[in-house]
């Protein structure tokens, strides 16, 4: 046997033996090492503090009611900064009848991160806000801040842009879109339309909108993630059902993951009750599973604040925008 051939078969021999060495390696063993080295994949760290100037500069414009000043320069700030991020955005919009039963105009904002990528994640929120302070026992007729109710899901999400900015996902796309005109439903002490289940008739418009009319020819994501009410103190984000229903396995990993993390006291293992909200346009017309990080208790009842004029800044908690947008960030770093 020549010298060439004698190195070549010590080679085969060597690559044959680490396969058998790998191969007969105990599989619990290398269960752990692959757990092991999910946890060391990098993660940026969230910046509560920059989510919450986010949504302090949303309530800063004034209630963004639809055809409003503040809803027009709000909609100017959301899309230069998400252009600023990095993202290719699109202004979706649309007309659509209102809670009074009026052609109104809308929009949609659309911002795409690594656009070319096959495999997408969609974030969401909605910005707009609730139009009248139907909860509130004073001034019901006008319009709310909307600190907490669409400004956060908007704040934690473009710092989660940013962080993609700076922190490539590489092969991963992620589509942003804040969604308008899902507060817009009639008021909820209208005891007639919710006994004949009309409701919701006119809530969750721009959802409902792009789920028909998506911003690319049949668009598909992986799965999707919508904030509303994320920041709140003391939040307690149990099991939305739909979610659970449609989007079991990213509910659990998103919940495990917050756990994982330390934010267990706001990622409870509950089931909540189903929600009329952004994801469920989007799971029935577009097939996406997709769930909802929202803030309510197992009998659906939301915090004090809801629909009043105490939805400001002064319900809004740097520590649960954290915990929300820390577990986001680490989910989709993770793909």
């Amino acid at each position: 046997m020549n010298n060439k051939n004698f190195l070549n078969t010590v080679f085969s021999l060597s690559v044959l033996s680490l396969l058998i060495f790998l191969v007969s390696c105990d599989t619990e063993t290398s269960n752990e090492e692959v757990r092991e080295e999910i946890r060391n994949i990098y993660v940026p760290d969230f910046n509560e503090d920059s989510a919450y100037h986010y949504i302090e500069k949303q309530v800063s414009f004034g209630p963004r009611v639809p055809g409003s000043e503040s809803h027009e320069k709000t909609a100017e700030y959301l899309s230069n900064k998400l252009e600023e991020f990095g993202a290719k955005v699109t202004q979706q919009d649309f007309t659509a009848e209102n809670n009074s039963g009026e052609q109104f105009d809308f929009i949609n904002i659309i911002g795409e991160f690594n656009p070319r990528a096959q495999k997408r994640i969609l974030l969401a929120a909605h910005w707009d806000t609730r139009i009248f302070a139907d909860k509130d026992s004073a001034r019901q007729s006008e319009a709310i801040d909307g600190a907490n109710d669409g400004g956060s899901g908007v704040g934690v999400l473009l710092e989660v842009a940013r962080q993609i900015n700076a922190d490539s996902l590489g092969n991963v796309g992620v589509d942003i879109i804040f969604f308008d005109a899902e507060d817009n439903g009639a008021a909820s002490q209208n005891v007639e339309l919710l006994e004949t289940g009309k409701l919701f008739k006119n809530w969750c418009l721009g959802s409902r909108y792009w789920s028909k009319n998506p911003h690319k020819p049949n668009y598909s994501a992986y799965y999707g993630i919508l904030l509303d009410m994320v920041g709140a103190k003391n939040a307690k984000f149990h099991y939305e059902l739909y979610s659970k229903e449609y989007a079991p396995r990213i509910l659990r990993h998103v919940w495990n993951t917050g756990k994982e993390l330390g934010y267990s006291q706001y990622f409870i293992d509950q089931d909540g009750a189903p929600i009329e909200d952004d994801h469920v346009p989007i799971i029935e017309n577009r097939k996406i599973p997709m769930i909802d990080i929202i803030d309510f208790d197992q009998e659906m009842t939301f915090g004090k604040y809801h629909h009043t004029h105490n939805d400001n800044m002064d319900v809004i908690s740097k520590q649960t925008l954290e915990a929300v947008g820390q577990t986001v960030l680490t989910v989709i770093y993770r793909e």
